[in-house]
């Protein structure tokens, strides 16, 4: 049997625009089908599996004047029949080579015709280079076509930290 998951990291194309105070940011992307998925029935019931997953996303969007450029997702997740609850990591890296780690749990429903809908939260757990220091959290809606690749949109508030902190 197939399944076809909306990846809960799609949600987190997060790349950020911080200033040294707390900032909105809303951003979007697009994660392709998983280059590695992985998954194990449960065996108490049809329907119940827990997955494993990674794979590549866009990101649009920048942090401080920095575009980012692409971002990685690995994840494992929980479905239920038609629902799936997945938390995983996504990391966005930027023009400059820096990056930012996003921690992130999402719940998704899969529709008869393999497409989904969803939406996850995330936290900003870290980062390198002048990104370095920023906090921040946030919400994404996703949208999944049927051969595994989602469209999202996330919306959420940023603080920059030490590195990436503008100077008055």
């Amino acid at each position: 049997m197939k399944y076809k998951i909306l990846s809960g990291c799609v949600a987190l194309g997060l790349a950020m625009a911080a200033s040294s105070a707390q900032t909105k940011s809303d951003l979007s992307g697009k994660c392709g089908k998983p280059d590695v998925q992985q998954s194990v029935p449960a065996g108490d019931k049809d329907g119940h599996v827990f997955v494993l997953m990674q794979g590549k996303c866009t990101v649009k969007g920048q942090v401080s004047g920095v575009a980012a450029k692409e971002a990685r997702y690995a994840e494992h997740g929980e479905v239920t029949g038609k629902r799936t609850k997945v938390a995983g990591v996504f990391v966005a890296t930027f023009d400059n080579g820096d990056t930012i780690f996003y921690n992130y749990q999402g719940v998704t429903t899969s529709n008869d015709d393999g497409s989904s809908v969803g939406a996850n939260k995330y936290q900003v757990t870290g980062a390198t280079g002048k990104m370095k220091g920023v906090t921040g959290s946030g919400t994404c809606k996703l949208k999944g076509a049927s051969d595994g690749s989602a469209d999202y949109s996330c919306t959420g508030e940023y603080t920059a930290g030490g590195a990436g902190a503008k100077k008055k």
